[in-house]
């Protein structure tokens, strides 16, 4: 197993706030791993300090094999960043942007007109190469922008929230260019608020708290902590409820919840969509009418429910500063 990302006990302060409190985590070669939780539980910060762009306060971290404390330009040399907002130039088209990009990383005029005119057709972004930026929509930017990181060919890829803002359709979007990108070989972190993204697309989660890890795992591992399914049904009237529960106490793994004013029942349980028929029975012998009535499978949101009794949600920033983030400094 080879290692792109090993990180041990990191700790990173500002101020009087601990935004991180010695994490532990590592990613293998050309994965996907996501890092998980609200603003303010250290991902944004974690993903700073692997870039190179933050200096942990202790703890360490190699990216590639190399310590991001003291080979900070060969880490550079091996990786994309592509954080929260879009940084492009609006004042150029999409071709000129990338090939300032090429520039940058010190390829020839000739190269750098060639890398953008191949990453432009892999992101569907040839018809409007020649269009300004201001024209574009929120998907392209963020398309572009992904593009943008990749002009040097990096083996990690950090992608911070990459699909903020997006709407659902650009979202998916993103979701195949990333699987496209891991499936050439890319090592690939990404930070996320929407925990159905890293059940999408990450191979294993970390889930940070207030700058803690509190878990990690594939998401069955996760959602195995939440204690298996759940058999959602509504009856037809809402002083039916306390009668559905009692009736379906018999294939109960754990405690049912109760929405008197959606006339919801909610029934943790073992026996998968099996269970699903043996509630059909029992409502029917116990003449209780239903509505509708369906398994649902917990979700990555249920883990962070489960593990922090609330759901993952915006809260603070990182440092307290995310709203006045610069995207200046070294895309690598």
């Amino acid at each position: 197993m080879t290692l792109a990302i090993e990180v041990s006990g990191l700790k990173k302060n500002f101020g009087e706030v601990q935004a991180l409190r010695g994490i532990d985590f590592t990613v293998e070669q050309g994965t996907i791993v996501g890092l998980l939780g609200p603003n303010g539980s250290g991902k944004t910060t974690t993903v700073r300090i692997l870039a190179t762009l933050l200096k942990a306060d202790g703890g360490s971290a190699k990216v590639s094999g190399f310590d991001v404390a003291i080979n900070s330009d060969a880490v550079k040399e091996t990786i994309g960043l592509t954080g929260q907002y879009a940084a492009v130039d609006e004042y150029l088209t999409g071709r000129e942007n990338l090939q300032l990009f090429g520039q940058l990383f010190h390829l020839s005029k000739k190269q750098a007109s060639e890398r953008a005119d191949e990453l432009l057709q892999r992101f569907d972004l040839a018809d409007a190469a020649d269009r300004g930026i201001k024209g574009y929509s929120g998907g392209m930017r963020r398309r572009l922008d992904l593009a943008a990181s990749l002009i040097g060919r990096p083996e990690v890829l950090f992608l911070d929230e990459p699909t903020t803002g997006l709407d659902p359709r650009s979202r998916l979007g993103m979701w195949e260019v990333i699987e496209s990108l891991v499936a050439g070989g890319t090592t690939v972190l990404l930070t996320t608020q929407y925990l159905e993204e890293a059940d999408q697309l990450a191979s294993r989660s970390v889930v940070l708290d207030h700058g803690s890890v509190i878990a990690q795992g594939t998401s069955d591992e996760l959602k195995s902590q939440v204690g298996g399914d759940r058999v959602e049904l509504v009856v037809d009237s809402p002083d039916q409820t306390e009668s559905a529960k009692q009736a379906l106490a018999p294939i109960a793994s754990g405690e049912i919840n109760l929405n008197v004013q959606e006339h919801k029942v909610i029934v943790p349980t073992s026996g998968g969509s099996r269970a699903v028929v043996e509630a059909v029975r029992l409502l029917d012998e116990a003449k209780i009418a239903i509505a509708d009535i369906s398994l649902r499978r917990p979700t990555l949101d249920d883990v962070f429910l489960s593990l922090t009794g609330r759901v993952a949600q915006d809260e603070v920033s990182d440092s307290g500063l995310a709203s006045k983030k610069s995207r200046k400094g070294s895309r690598r």
